[in-house]
């Protein structure tokens, strides 16, 4: 389907790019608030939009550098951006950009974003499992996205968004946003997720890498024990998986998604000792 050609100078939002835009500058300040990000701190903002929420983080941020894909949206950022000497645009693919040499002049920074849905878990995979100093990531997603970073052991949403958010992060839903609120309105509510850096991860695992891939295999079969997912990711027989279950203190038929963060670091574990 031909976009409809405007006016010079009128924008058309792109459904491709899942463009929603916020435009009420109070909502803007809440956000701003609710982030934690002061005069101090420098913020990675992807998605810049219109620039409404870019005008507040220049103003109550040390320094911006906000990343926008939308090539149309470059005049409008410029006139809008115009007096905010602390805000560096770079137009391009969040997803193709080369994020830590972009950021490297911020040091540790704070990631703000208003994220489409159909991008939400390969940005976020992107953001935390990168080796970036990100001390909080701040991000606006549709709310059945925002339950899925929450999400507890035994919940629907819960998977590997939920344990890769969780790990390092300390994610909490702030605000509701209704639909209403965007220009063009979406077909479902969004939410404001807020997530601190934690200290040091809520587990300390032998391996991390080792701790992954066993939450990984938790959630390849869904409804599966966690002995059957043991045994078709690890390709080891099911005496093997038993006895990893066994030595990191799991009920034999005890279901991956039902396993907290703890169990995954006890059971992989048990997997790296026995291979030591």
């Amino acid at each position: 389907m031909k976009q409809k050609k405007g006016k010079p100078g009128e924008f058309h939002h792109k459904r491709s790019l899942g463009q929603n835009f916020l435009t009420d500058e109070a909502l803007f300040e809440q956000l701003v608030d609710l982030s934690g990000v002061g005069p101090e701190d420098c913020v990675l903002e992807i998605g810049a939009g219109a620039g409404g929420m870019t005008q507040v983080l220049s103003r109550r941020c040390k320094k911006v550098i906000s990343i926008e894909i939308d090539d149309a949206l470059l005049p409008i950022l410029g006139v809008v951006l115009q007096k905010c000497g602390n805000v560096r645009l770079v137009h391009g693919d969040v997803m193709r950009l080369n994020l830590p040499e972009i950021t490297g002049e911020l040091g540790p920074f704070h990631v703000v974003a208003n994220i489409p849905y159909y991008l939400t878990t390969e940005l976020m995979n992107l953001l935390l499992t990168s080796q970036m100093p990100i001390q909080s990531i701040s991000v606006m997603v549709q709310k059945e996205a925002a339950e899925r970073i929450v999400a507890r052991p035994g919940e629907e949403g819960y998977g590997m968004l939920a344990v890769r958010s969780q790990y390092a992060f300390n994610p909490q839903i702030v605000l509701d946003v209704p639909a209403c609120l965007f220009t063009p309105p979406p077909k479902v509510d969004s939410a404001f997720v807020v997530m601190p850096r934690r200290e040091r991860p809520v587990v300390a695992p032998l391996d991390e890498g080792m701790f992954f891939r066993v939450a990984a295999a938790a959630f390849a079969m869904r409804r599966k024990t966690m002995e059957n997912n043991l045994i078709a990711s690890f390709r080891v027989p099911r005496e093997q998986a038993a006895a990893w279950m066994g030595e990191g203190a799991l009920p034999a038929g005890a279901r991956g998604e039902t396993l907290s963060l703890q169990d995954f670091a006890a059971l992989s574990d048990a997997i790296c000792r026995s291979r030591s």
